[in-house]
């Protein structure tokens, strides 16, 4: 018996809520971003998944080394050539996915673009970036809305 009320607490600890799990990626994603501002290019390899993949412009990258390779000249300079941040945060569940996209701006702000970044939570609760697409800016208010 007394075993058995040993084992409660920790059998009754609460789940991580939906919430809970999107404010993980959200600051996830934010730090992910800060990496560029900050231009260390070891922070932003640290964030990718051994197998990521990005794709950009009819262009795939594939695996954590080839992503950082690629992405090694926007660190380049004094300032980041673009930043981005989350408008959308959405996660399973389960807490093993979750799905980030918003805009991404040049330095003076303007939108140029939007990112969709899937993240998947490995060892230890850490997120790690698995997949990434990225695309040009598009009027999403034309049409009257």
């Amino acid at each position: 018996m007394a075993c058995a009320a040993l084992l409660l607490p920790a059998g009754s600890a609460a789940a991580e809520t939906n919430q809970e799990l999107k404010e993980q990626v959200r600051r996830t994603e934010i730090a992910f971003a800060k990496t560029l501002a900050d231009r260390s290019a070891a922070a932003f390899a640290s964030f990718l998944a051994a197998e990521a993949v990005f794709a950009s412009n009819g262009r795939v990258s594939r695996g954590a080394r080839e992503v950082a390779e690629r992405w090694k000249p926007y660190f380049e300079g004094p300032q980041a050539p673009f930043s981005w941040e989350p408008e959308v945060v959405e996660a399973l569940d389960s807490g093993a996915l979750a799905l980030t996209s918003g805009p991404v701006r040049d330095p003076s702000g303007k939108r140029i673009g939007t990112f969709n970044s899937v993240w998947r939570r490995e060892a230890a609760g850490v997120w790690k970036i698995v997949l990434d697409n990225g695309c040009p800016a598009c009027n999403c208010d034309a049409g009257g809305k």
